[in-house]
């Protein structure tokens, strides 16, 4: 039985990462307008990301404003632990 490509890039390290790219309008400079992009990526150093910001700055015509990245190894819910204690204070 074959891996799947997700699969094996998620043994790899790889995790869902997001990001939220703002950027000018070409005909309104003025203007921003967001665009979310999503993939399988790795964390910290983001090559997939990387890769399409270049491509954005090669070949798309609205200059970026900024971008928010978003992965499961920089936010996740907190982590529960048990008390093994109880202290009153009066």
């Amino acid at each position: 039985m074959a891996l799947s490509s997700e699969f094996r890039r998620r043994l790899e390290g790889y995790g869902l990462t997001t990001a939220e790219i703002l950027y000018h309008l070409p005909d309104h400079p003025h203007l921003l307008q967001t665009f979310v992009w999503q993939q399988l990526d790795l964390f910290p150093r983001f090559p997939e990301l990387k890769r399409f910001l270049a491509f954005w700055q090669e070949r798309l015509d609205g200059p970026l404003h900024s971008v928010r990245v978003m992965h499961s190894r920089l936010i996740k819910p907190a982590e529960l632990t048990t008390v093994s204690g109880e202290f009153h204070l009066h």
